[in-house]
């Protein structure tokens, strides 16, 4: 893997992968800012930006922005998380310099006008409308208001409708100028590239209204207080509709935690695929639900193992009592040979097989290097899920799996109380 990593004086960190047999490059620019740095009167305000900074900037029109890269036949996007927002665009290699300037151009004259504000404003509440009539999106909204409460981290990515509205063009233009700061930015850049070549086209383009020159501290993320930590918690939601949309967590490894790799193990072992334990008992053998998925999600000081399933109402129980009842077994028993080998192969393999475009490989470079402050060797990843053992399995299932649950539902109940039940036995 030819990773390399540059740090310009102003923080401003640059990575980039060669992979010299294509003849595409992929770029983007991390930025470390999400849903979880905004107060509740910005909420949504990184998931706003986002769109925002797509609608002009001091030398471009939004045309402008979107015509360049899609006249050379590229792509370009971004996403907003929790943790960090991503700007990123894909092209032929021989137009990486087009792109590069492109995206910086975004990130430092943004001109955030009234009238760009008020009109996208009504895009994002129509993000809100389409989430809202997706119950499987929805509940895990719902999850992770229930399981972190009134907090940050607990709070949507695309805000509220009423922090939506209530947000005027000067609270998001100053969001914009104290949060995109060259000390929290990540350039990552992967493809048919060189690291020098990279590195000077980044300085150059980001260097543009004096950017690089605006010093301040980093963004440092506290601890996460959770909410109901000492007893079960059932958040639900009322829905008119024709399936019952679940998701059971509880307490994961945080970000930093090395015992992530074993999580991610158990995590694909219980609802990684169809030979996962969840996906044959829940529709194999009893034909309960057609989706059935698990995942481990690690922030900075804090994680969620969770599983979802979206079943027929009137089986919603019954699904919750075979979730617990597996998840007990494993807790008690561990797992079988097979099956940690099974996930170790599916981790493993999804991994190798997630690196075959430049786009994903610029992913894994910007995202290590914006969330660990390092890119971790390729290998490295690959030799840590190879050696977890049936007994790291067992310590972290018996750990965490009998870790206080939290339920979210999405569906036609009236009330919590036989939910609550359930978790009680």
């Amino acid at each position: 893997m030819s990773v390399k990593r540059s740090v310009h004086s102003s923080g401003l960190r640059i990575v980039t992968e060669e992979v010299p047999s294509v003849r595409s490059a992929a770029v983007g620019i991390w930025v470390n800012v999400g849903s979880r740095d905004e107060a509740p009167a910005t909420a949504g305000a990184s998931h706003f930006l986002e769109h925002l900074l797509f609608k002009g900037t001091t030398s471009r029109t939004a045309l402008e922005i979107s015509s360049s890269i899609e006249s050379v036949g590229g792509e370009m996007n971004a996403f907003t998380s929790k943790e960090y927002t991503c700007f990123y665009a894909r092209v032929i290699d021989t137009d990486l310099p087009m792109a590069i300037e492109v995206v910086s151009d975004l990130i430092t004259s943004s001109i955030v006008t009234a009238l760009d504000v008020d009109a996208e404003r009504k895009v994002v509440l129509e993000e809100i409308a389409m989430r809202d009539d997706d119950p499987s999106d929805l509940v895990h909204d719902l999850f992770s208001d229930t399981y972190y409460g009134d907090t940050p981290i607990g709070r949507p990515i695309l805000g509220t409708i009423d922090s939506i509205n209530g947000m005027s063009r000067n609270t998001v233009f100053n969001y914009y100028k104290k949060k995109y700061l060259p000390q929290d930015l990540v350039v990552a850049v992967a493809g048919n590239i060189k690291h020098k070549r990279v590195v000077a086209m980044v300085e150059e383009a980001l260097s543009r209204d004096n950017f690089l020159d605006v010093l301040a501290a980093p963004v440092v993320r506290p601890n996460i207080p959770v909410k109901n930590s000492k007893q079960q918690s059932v958040g639900l939601m009322y829905k008119k509709s024709e399936q019952a949309h679940m998701f059971y967590g509880m307490e994961g490894v945080a970000r930093a935690d090395d015992r992530r790799f074993s999580m991610g193990v158990l995590s694909a072992a219980l609802g990684g695929g169809m030979s996962s334990r969840l996906f044959q008992e829940i529709r194999e053998k009893r034909g309960l639900a057609y989706s059935v998925y698990a995942y481990a999600q690690q922030f900075a000081g804090s994680g969620v193992l969770g599983f979802y399933a979206g079943c027929n109402p009137t089986k919603a129980i019954e699904v919750v009592e075979i979730i617990r009842s597996v998840l007990s077994d494993v807790a008690d028993n561990g797992m079988t040979h097979e099956e940690i080998e099974r996930a170790k192969g599916a981790v493993r393999g999804s991994l190798v097989l997630s690196q075959e475009d430049t786009g994903s490989r610029m992913s894994r470079i910007g995202k290590n290097e914006i969330v660990y402050g390092q890119v971790m060797d390729f290998d490295d990843i690959l030799k840590a899920i190879s050696r977890v053992s049936a007994e790291d399995i067992r310590e972290i299932a018996s750990e965490f799996l009998v870790k206080t649950p939290t339920l979210a539902l999405v569906g036609p109940f009236k009330n919590e109380s036989k939910f609550e039940k359930v978790l009680e036995k």
